[in-house]
């Protein structure tokens, strides 16, 4: 266990950057993760792998919704996906090591890494091995205990949290094997990632296996993702701290 967490509750997350599409400020690029930092919040962003190994700082696994293109990020280079350009935007995708130069300490992290759970090991190799000389606070997570346990073994100071949430048919939710899909809730494949934080949908608390490993496992909580004031009330009730969006707490 990581000697202390506080850093990672101390301010509310700004998902994916304190992003604003109607400003031109797109989602997990150069200019939202600016954002984050001029207003002092934290920083949540997403990683996806690329073709050869890099871990580049996107949401989904295909291009099209944010980007030109189309087709499967990880059949491309990473140099391939810095030459695709973002809608309305001049933004082009960041690896890790970048967004690592640019927040630079300045603001906790909060890596989600996102998996295909197909047992794929390259993207918390590639984590783990640009996270080890970074000195700020940084932690990861994902939904995939997998990929915790691989961060685990190849850099076991790193903080690591498990996100889960209550199954609802979801096409990312979809990919995970049944066992995964339908007990993700109950916290209960988190016991094998042996994670340092939970971080729990904000629809679905309360919940039970939050609330017992908050206050019993004393694992500190996040919730995601936080937009309205009745989520807002429901994040100060159960939850240490917010990951948010589309408002300025």
């Amino acid at each position: 266990m990581p000697a202390s967490l506080d850093w990672l509750t101390a301010r509310p997350i700004a998902h994916r950057g304190l992003h604003d599409a109607a400003r031109g400020v797109i989602e997990n690029t150069a200019a939202a993760m600016r954002a984050a930092l001029a207003a002092g919040y934290g920083i949540e962003a997403d990683l996806q792998v690329s073709a050869d190994g890099e871990a580049m700082v996107h949401h989904d696994d295909t291009l099209g919704r944010l980007t030109a293109g189309d087709g499967r990020l990880d059949r491309l280079s990473a140099a391939d996906l810095k030459r695709i350009p973002f809608h309305g935007s001049g933004e082009r995708m960041l690896t890790l090591g970048e967004l690592c130069d640019l927040v630079a300490g300045r603001a906790a992290m909060v890596l989600e890494l996102k998996s295909r759970f197909d047992g794929d090991g390259a993207l918390p190799a590639r984590v783990a091995a640009i996270l080890a000389a970074y000195p700020g606070s940084v932690a990861a997570m994902s939904f995939d205990p997998l990929q915790l346990k691989l961060l685990r073994r190849d850099l076991p100071r790193l903080p690591r949290g498990i996100l889960a949430a209550t199954y609802r048919p979801h096409p990312y939710w979809d990919q995970m094997p049944p066992r995964l899909r339908y007990t993700m809730g109950s916290l209960l494949p988190a016991l094998t990632a042996r994670p340092h934080f939970v971080a729990y949908a904000v629809g679905d608390l309360p919940a039970l296996a939050p609330v017992f490993a908050r206050h019993i496992l004393c694992l500190p909580l996040l919730t995601w993702v936080v937009r309205t004031q009745d989520e807002r009330q429901r994040a100060a009730r159960w939850a240490d701290q917010m990951i948010f969006e589309g408002f300025r707490p």
